[in-house]
């Protein structure tokens, strides 16, 4: 399998993962009518299209460790459940937020879901593997939490903006599923470190290659009876889903959500494949990932103009989030260099 040797290749890598996880959710709105619950079996479909892509190119070429389908027969019983654990976690998360996406918006959900999700993520995965200068990594951190509070209130001024009792709750509820979407996301990714560490010395533990195949089986496995779940009781106030409507829709829309979910896998494998570069780590590896809040909330902003009718404050605080998270990035890109 192919594992870079350079930081400056890795470092590519983690901003592909960036620009692939603030991307794949436009695919939603590129699919209008198709309700998020139907949307996702496409999107899983996806997944798995993306893991066999990558396991079977940059995954069987490359002088590290074993190829893609040697390495998957090959993995400890340890290992494989806690990728599939990771899998069963993100498919939570990734849910929840969807729902929240489609309540609040790109500009919204994602800055506040995702955010937190990265300071969980970055401190348990530091815990775990403590990789970089944890000053730089925890700085750099701690800039884009004040870039999520600075979200946050543009938010609450874009919505003091519209009247409505309505409004006002699908805010709360948008608010509330990201937070939610935010905790869970950000402990699927220790489970992935953990299924990529030996369990067994001297015993090589699987590449990423195959974890990334093996959770995406715990997302698929996680979603039949979750994602079912959620079509009959929606979480998004809407009235349920059948099965009908997945089949009756438009062949562009399954199209869409398939190329949604190679996306995701896309920066997902990248991601998981510069965890493992030695001067890296996860936890660096997770968080230039997760800068993908500024990704899609660049596109909810500017493409989708979901806060074209916002007060002049709303479009301060936003301007204030896009340069703290651009100065937090900055600190975690340098963590592993000092």
């Amino acid at each position: 399998m192919y594992q870079p040797e350079s930081y400056a290749i890795a470092l590519t890598f983690m901003f592909i993962t960036m620009l692939c996880w603030g991307s794949w959710a436009n695919t939603m709105k590129l699919a209008p009518g198709y309700r998020f619950q139907l949307f996702y079996w496409d999107y899983v479909i996806g997944l798995f299209v993306g893991a066999l892509l990558w396991g079977l190119t940059l995954g069987s070429n490359g002088a590290a460790g074993l190829p893609f389908l040697t390495d998957l027969t090959h993995a400890h019983s340890q290992n494989i459940v806690y990728a599939l654990l990771g899998g069963i976690i993100f498919n939570i998360a990734n849910l929840l937020l969807v729902a929240a996406i489609d309540v609040a918006g790109l500009a919204v959900a994602f800055p506040i879901g995702i955010g937190l999700a990265l300071v969980v993520g970055a401190v348990s995965s530091y815990v775990l593997a403590p990789k970089g200068n944890p000053l730089m990594l925890f700085a750099g951190v701690a800039l884009v939490v004040a870039a999520i509070i600075c979200d946050a209130a543009a938010y609450r001024a874009r919505e003091g903006a519209i009247a409505g009792s309505g409004t006002r709750k699908a805010s709360a509820r948008g608010i509330t599923l990201s937070l939610v979407a935010g905790l869970l996301m950000g402990t699927f990714y220790p489970f992935v470190s953990k299924a990529m560490t030996s369990s067994t010395p001297g015993e090589a533990a699987p590449g990423p290659y195959a974890i990334s195949f093996l959770f995406v089986c715990g997302v698929a496995l996680c979603a039949l009876p979750f994602n079912y779940f959620l079509m009959r009781k929606p979480l998004d106030g809407k009235p349920p889903v059948t099965i009908a409507g997945y089949a009756s829709a438009e062949p562009s829309w399954h199209l869409w959500g398939v190329l949604g979910g190679v996306i995701w896998c896309t920066g997902a494998t990248l991601n998981f494949v510069a965890s493992r570069t030695a001067i890296v780590g996860p936890a660096v590896s997770y968080s230039i990932g997760q800068g993908a809040t500024m990704v899609s909330a660049a596109w909810g902003v500017f493409i989708w103009r979901e806060f074209a009718a916002a007060p002049k404050n709303a479009k301060t605080l936003l301007v204030a989030m896009f340069v703290l998270f651009v100065l937090g990035l900055t600190c975690v890109a340098l963590a592993p260099l000092y």
